[in-house]
């Protein structure tokens, strides 16, 4: 329970509805605990008017009702009313009852579902605000189903603490409140009686409660692994029929989803004890108010209308003791779901602003300082001394083997992790004195993992600004020679490429990313790896529309191709992390080392893929 503390804060922002709906939900039962006492004047008016040899017994049966339903007996009284008539105005005024009653009801679940509703709203938000501070080591580490979990399955049953269970419990604190206390004020002995089952009714709750709490923990574990193996065969459907692997997947599903149901059956039959045992314990206090209210009436102390208003008291404490049972079983699972959220909620991102972290405008300078870095998922030593002085305006291209640690200083240069060793600074000042937001918006990059939304194609090119003009969005498509070929689609710029591009092909979505990066117009430009899936006259037509593009800019261009065309400030030769070799093309080509052997051997297969 300590868990579900962190929504206080919620529930302080929406207090007047909170407070709105504690007051609708008294009201609610307070017209409503006034209709058995009503009946209980039709009964005792029955049984008078049927044995008329007693005298004026009214008067005594008065004593016990509610004020309000003591003037209206005493106007009843007063006018000398016909029996026909009382019992004709008491019909209208249980129905007025039942009227006045729902309205509240109407008017509570206004207000504390509703708020339940907007706490909802705040805390997918906050969770969302989260996600997006968390650094990418973080994402390394942890499955996209459970992160889908999180906000959706987990932050829906805090939801039905919010509303539900706190509506329901405090229902349920208004009904027996009102009921006890009329009853006890009716005859204390025979409340004593029609209440004794519930000591044992709060053991049964107890117990159950306990059993539920580890269950449903288990189960929400289950739900989260179970999320995350359907996300990944989704978003991989093309391997697993590529390979034919779809009887397999369906297996493990199965297996899966067969562990969840069992324990959602072992969870829903323990759930199940609840409900025979409130209706045992109902059905326990009726016939103990019915058999011992007998003995009373027998011995004269009560009437019969104290039997009927009885029964309809423990009638109404039907739904609400009923519903301990769900309420309770809802807030243990809240109480899970918070857990795993505030878990969530409490990871601090390991890349952060610094507190003198401030904003500034990037030159282009940038420079690496004996820069180590290890993945701190993996242990791998990507970077190993790393040492690069980048001037203003200069073109860089970064080469190397697959694993050399090439798109470990592309993440570094953007700070998506921190050096263990080293620093990095852009025009003079250490990168951690940069303000975060400020260093990436004014850094073009295109990543190695190119990534489309389900969009159109030029909110895709336009994504990083806030309103794109179709001007700038056509510009960028065509210096990334990818125009003409978005033109061909069938509705143009406006076309859907579905999930993660699936209905493009891999050059057009290489270059469609390239336009993405293109559009920004920033003085910084990154590109990782991004022309591995374009032909050789693609590839060409871009480099020939970057050179212009670049002119100005500080360009890093990560490949594990050479670029024989584009004339580079600086090569770097990358090998296991390490500088292996650094200089021009020419230079390099001189020095006869790695660099000239991976040269002649891309040389020698173009021409093998001419012949």
């Amino acid at each position: 329970m300590k868990h579900l503390k962190s929504l206080n804060k919620y529930f302080w922002k929406y207090r007047w509805l909170f407070l709105l709906g504690v007051v609708f939900i008294i009201l609610s039962n307070y017209f409503r605990i006034l209709a058995p006492q009503f009946t209980k004047y039709v009964l005792n008016t029955v049984e008078i008017n049927l044995q008329k040899g007693h005298a004026t017994p009214e008067a005594k049966m008065i004593t016990h009702y509610d004020p309000l339903v003591k003037d209206f007996i005493r106007y009843f009284n007063t006018k000398d009313t016909p029996f026909k008539t009382k019992i004709l105005y008491s019909g209208i005024i249980l129905l007025l009852l039942a009227l006045i009653s729902g309205f509240f009801m109407f008017l509570m679940r206004q207000t504390i579902i509703v708020m339940s509703r907007h706490i909802e709203f705040e805390q997918k938000n906050e969770i969302f605000r989260h996600y997006q501070l968390l650094d990418t080591n973080f994402y390394k580490t942890h499955n996209t189903g459970d992160l889908m979990s999180r906000i959706s399955e987990d932050v829906s049953r805090v939801r039905m603490y919010t509303g539900p269970a706190i509506m329901y419990l405090i229902n349920l604190a208004a009904t027996i409140g009102f009921s006890v206390t009329y009853m006890l004020n009716e005859n204390k002995e025979l409340t004593l009686y029609v209440l004794a089952p519930l000591p044992l009714l709060a053991f049964t709750i107890y117990y159950v409660n306990t059993v539920i709490n580890r269950k449903a923990d288990k189960i929400q574990s289950l739900l989260s692994d179970l999320t995350t193996n359907a996300q990944e065969s989704y978003s991989g459907i093309r391997v697993i029929k590529s390979f034919v692997q779809e009887k397999a997947m369906l297996g493990f599903f199965e297996e899966n989803s067969e562990q969840y149901r069992n324990n959602s059956i072992s969870l829903a039959k323990t759930e199940a004890i609840y409900f025979p045992s409130m209706g045992l314990m109902i059905g326990l206090s009726t016939l103990l108010t019915i058999m011992i209210g007998g003995f009373y009436v027998i011995e004269g102390s009560i009437s019969i209308g104290v039997i009927g208003e009885f029964i309809l008291y423990v009638l109404l404490l039907t739904f609400p003791v009923s519903a301990i049972g769900w309420t309770a079983s809802m807030i243990q699972r809240a109480a899970t779901s918070q857990r795993r959220i505030n878990e969530f909620l409490h990871t601090e991102p390991s890349v952060k602003n610094e507190p003198e972290a401030r904003e500034m405008t990037l030159k282009g300078n940038i420079e690496f300082k004996n820069v180590d870095f290890i993945y701190p998922h993996t242990g791998i030593h990507a970077i190993k001394n790393f040492s690069l002085n980048i001037k203003r305006g200069e073109k860089i291209a970064i080469i190397g083997k697959t694993g050399a640690g090439k798109s470990t200083l592309a993440q570094l240069m953007l700070r998506m992790y921190d050096p263990q060793k080293g620093t990095l600074f852009y025009d003079g000042i250490n990168i951690k004195d940069i303000e975060l937001r400020t260093l990436r918006s004014q850094i073009s990059y295109v990543p190695q993992d190119v990534f489309l939304f389900s969009d159109t194609v030029e909110q895709n090119i336009g994504f990083a600004l806030d309103k794109p003009g179709k001007g700038e969005v056509i510009l960028a498509a065509k210096n990334a020679v990818v125009e003409k070929e978005i033109e061909t689609f069938p509705k143009g710029y406006q076309t859907l490429i579905g999930e993660r591009g699936v209905t493009l092909s891999g050059g057009q979505k290489q270059r469609i990313s390239i336009a993405r990066a293109l559009i920004k117009d920033h003085e910084i430009v990154i590109f990782d790896d991004c022309l591995s899936a374009v032909d050789a006259k693609t590839e060409n037509e871009i480099i020939s529309n970057l050179y212009s593009y670049l002119e100005t800019k500080t360009a890093v261009i990560i490949t594990h191709r050479i670029f024989s065309l584009f004339n580079f400030d600086k090569i770097i030769l990358l090998k296991d992390g390490a500088i292996a070799e650094q200089g021009t093309h020419q230079s390099l080509l001189e020095w006869n080392g790695l660099y000239a052997e991976m040269y002649r051997h891309q040389q020698d297969q173009e021409r093998n893929l001419a012949q």
